[in-house]
């Protein structure tokens, strides 16, 4: 098993204390989390910062921890920009990265100006051009959206190139993550009930595609509150209309509940305290991990 934390992105206009910032990353990476993950919320109801920028920060503030984004909706974005960010910040961070990508929804591809016809086919398009151009000296990429000749350079400093996650909630989500990326991430909305049948879908589709379990890792987001567990409850009730999505109350309370995520198939939880993180960091790791 394997755990990781949340960035801090939720930063009102002029809050951003840069020392704070430092000291949280730097904190996690002294507990030997495995690593710190940002996720991507253009348009949402609460102030988020960007994830690469989040992501380039972290990684001057640390030196081992590794660093994810659960998830980029890659369809809001150029390929070619996405993928060239991308291979500088594995470059710079001299190989932490971990990158999620989903294909997010209709309305978002209306905002961001992007036709909603074709949408997964863009997506899955965007996700083989960028590892065409982490990996090819010449990219010759023809395909529905985009036909792209030339070369990236550098390459990602990790070979063939960073770890790729996927999300999703439907069969069709997971069968593109067995198809094109190298582990799936439950959802934070996703109870445990329903990620463990995700999993179940992950293992078929992995045994179908003849891919061996071993080499595609298994995550899972998971909203956790050690102590009050009221704190959390508001915000996730807002998002989801429920907050049986989270892992609150007492420590013991705690563990059982990540034990049940492990049990359903976990091997990264992502822990996502959503307020107060130095605090929750130091009860997670002080209260909760020992005792799993």
């Amino acid at each position: 098993m394997q755990y990781a934390v949340s960035l801090p992105q939720q930063v009102a206009d002029g809050t951003f204390d840069p020392g704070a910032f430092r000291d949280y990353v730097r904190r996690t990476e002294e507990l030997g989390f495995h690593s710190a993950w940002t996720r991507e919320a253009t348009l949402a109801p609460v102030p988020a910062l960007g994830p690469i920028e989040v992501m380039t920060y972290a990684a001057a503030c640390t030196e081992r921890l590794r660093l994810g984004c659960a998830v980029f909706v890659s369809t809001l974005h150029s390929p070619l920009h996405l993928a060239k960010s991308i291979a500088t910040l594995d470059q710079l961070s001299l190989g932490r990265l971990e990158v999620g990508f989903g294909l997010g929804g209709k309305d978002l591809a209306t905002a961001a100006g992007i036709p909603a016809d074709g949408l997964v086919t863009r997506f899955t398009e965007g996700v083989q051009l960028m590892k065409a151009c982490w990996t090819e000296s010449k990219i010759d990429f023809t395909g529905r959206f985009f036909r792209v000749q030339g070369a990236m350079e550098p390459k990602t400093y990790q070979k063939p190139h960073p770890p790729i996650w996927m999300g999703g909630h439907r069969p069709a989500a997971i069968r593109r993550a067995v198809r094109h990326a190298d582990g799936f991430v439950g959802a934070g909305g996703a109870t445990t009930a329903a990620f463990a049948e995700q999993v179940r879908t992950v293992r078929a589709e992995l045994a179908a595609a003849g891919r061996h379990p071993d080499g595609f890792r298994i995550a899972k987001r998971v909203y956790i509150s050690v102590g009050d567990a009221s704190r959390i409850e508001g915000p996730l009730r807002h998002m989801y209309g429920t907050a049986d999505v989270a892992v609150a109350g007492p420590p013991q309370n705690c563990v059982r509940g990540l034990r049940e995520v492990i049990a359903a198939g976990a091997e990264l939880i992502l822990l996502d305290s959503m307020f107060d993180e130095p605090e929750q960091l130091e009860r997670i790791a002080t209260e909760v991990l020992p005792e799993l």
